[in-house]
């Protein structure tokens, strides 16, 4: 199936958040990042650079990015709407940085008040800043193709649309394209055309991951055929946390431990210690009181003698 070694990118801290009233206290969200890098998870998407009038859930992600950066081997990605925001996580240190490019115009212009020809200009002014910088102080650009599946606002979103502009995207300069189902419209056949179509365009290794919502039961599913299709790296959120409040309607990212649980049953190593992962719901239980925690593999608990290497043989 996959070659490379599948990564689980968590982003709860931003997506998660981003999306519900209560404000996260920054120590908690420290223990957070702490606890699931001890677990095992290789790369979390610490905050986002809006301006903090906007998402005041966010305000912290810097002081989030230069914590992040302190624990070894972890790979820190914020979003960032602008060129502003990518000079702000140029400053902060983050590893990586993604750019929200919907392509339902209507979304984009709903989520970041930019038409498709203005985000391009976005992608180039920010290909031009990360050029000019060394290549060791250089984040890995990601342009995230939301609403690649369908919007709440516009309905159908037809595959040749999100191959235009993955092949936009890609010429404005940035490192690869990434696929979200933000509103939750996708289903594993889809998943896999609009994967292949894409990599028919800009290639297979400009495009290696997915960000899944499970908005209609499916998100789990569309994983499968994700990982079918050799994409590597899986967003996910812990407890389910998030959505979109500019998509009505788009609740829940797939859960970050059934998907770790699905992939360790199969055999698929994800460096994740499940019970560690599983531990981790705990600072959310004490930080946000009241907030719904979703997710099968909590409730039900890890199967007796469960382990990657029993469920491989």
């Amino acid at each position: 199936m996959n070659e490379r070694p599948i990564l689980v990118s968590e982003v709860g801290l931003r997506d998660g958040l981003q999306s519900i009233g209560s404000i996260m206290p920054t120590e908690a969200k420290m223990e957070w990042i702490r606890a699931e890098a001890a677990a095992g998870i290789r790369e979390l998407e610490v905050g986002s650079f809006v301006p903090a009038k906007l998402l005041p859930q966010l305000a912290d992600t810097a002081a989030l990015v230069r914590f992040a950066r302190t624990i070894p081997g972890l790979t820190v990605a914020v979003l960032v709407p602008n060129l502003r925001g990518a000079e702000a996580a140029i400053e902060a240190g983050a590893h990586k940085i993604t750019l929200p490019c919907s392509v339902s115009e209507t979304h984009s212009l709903r989520n970041l008040r930019r038409s498709h020809a203005q985000l391009l200009e976005e992608a180039r002014a920010i290909a031009q800043a990360l050029r000019a910088l060394p290549r060791e102080r250089r984040p890995h650009f990601e342009c995230s193709l939301s609403t690649a599946f369908g919007c709440t606002l516009e309905g159908h979103i037809a595959p040749a649309r999100v191959a235009v502009l993955a092949e936009q995207l890609m010429a404005a300069g940035c490192d690869e394209v990434g696929l979200a189902d933000t509103s939750g419209y996708a289903d594993p056949g889809a998943v896999r055309r609009v994967v292949r179509l894409v990599r028919s365009v800009v290639g297979q290794d400009a495009l290696t991951g997915i960000h899944l919502h499970n908005t209609r039961g499916l998100g789990l599913a569309n994983a499968l055929a994700a990982l079918e299709q050799n994409v590597t790296t899986f967003d996910s959120s812990l407890a389910g946390l998030g959505g979109c409040p500019f998509a009505p309607g788009a609740s829940g990212n797939i859960v970050t431990e059934d998907l770790c649980f699905m992939l360790e049953a199969m055999g698929v190593d994800t460096g994740v210690d499940l019970a560690a992962l599983l531990r981790v719901r705990a600072v959310l239980s004490r930080a946000l009181p009241g907030e719904s925690l979703y997710g099968f593999t909590a409730e039900a608990g890890l199967p007796l003698g469960f382990g990657a290497t029993a469920q491989a043989e």
